[in-house]
C-alpha cells in the first residue's frame, strides 16, 4: 500500500495536493485517492485556461474501474494552465505519477494566503492514519 505524501506541498482533506510553482499552485490527487480509485479510466478537467474558481468548488472528475469522483479546487483563483491533453489522451498518468505529469490544474491565487488553510504533509500523514 503506498502513502506516498511529498514535503514539498500542502494537503486537502478530499485527498488533492497543491505545490507552490511561483507563478500559480499546480493541483492534483494524491497516491491515497490513487489508490482508493484504483485505475483511472477517465479525467475530465471541466475549467479553461482563464476561468476564475472558488475555493471548495468543482473543477472536474476522475473516473475509474470503481467509482466517479469529484476534484474540488482547494484554493479560489484564476486557472492559469490545464493539463487537459495529457490527462485526456493518458488518464493512466494519474496512476503511474499523480504528484508529477499527472498535475491537472495551476491557479494563480486570489489570495495570497491561501495555502495556510490547507494540511502540511506531516498533519496529512496523521489524517491517513486517523482513517484506518
Amino acid at each position: 500500500m503506498s502513502q506516498e505524501i511529498k514535503n514539498d506541498r500542502v494537503y486537502t482533506k478530499d485527498h488533492e495536493w497543491a505545490k507552490d510553482e511561483g507563478d500559480a499552485i499546480a493541483i492534483g490527487i494524491t497516491a491515497y485517492a490513487v489508490e482508493q480509485l484504483g485505475d483511472i479510466t477517465l479525467v475530465n478537467l471541466d475549467v479553461a485556461e482563464g476561468d476564475t474558481i472558488e475555493a471548495g468548488k468543482p473543477f472536474g472528475t476522475v473516473e475509474s474501474v470503481k467509482t466517479l469522483a469529484d476534484l474540488f479546487a482547494p484554493i479560489g483563483g484564476t486557472i492559469v494552465r490545464v493539463n487537459k491533453a495529457a490527462l485526456e489522451e493518458r488518464p493512466e498518468l494519474v496512476n503511474e505519477d499523480c504528484y508529477g505529469a499527472a498535475w491537472m490544474v495551476a491557479i494563480a491565487p486570489s489570495d495570497g494566503a491561501a495555502l495556510g488553510g490547507l494540511l502540511d504533509a506531516a498533519a496529512y500523514a496523521k489524517l491517513l492514519s486517523d482513517s484506518h
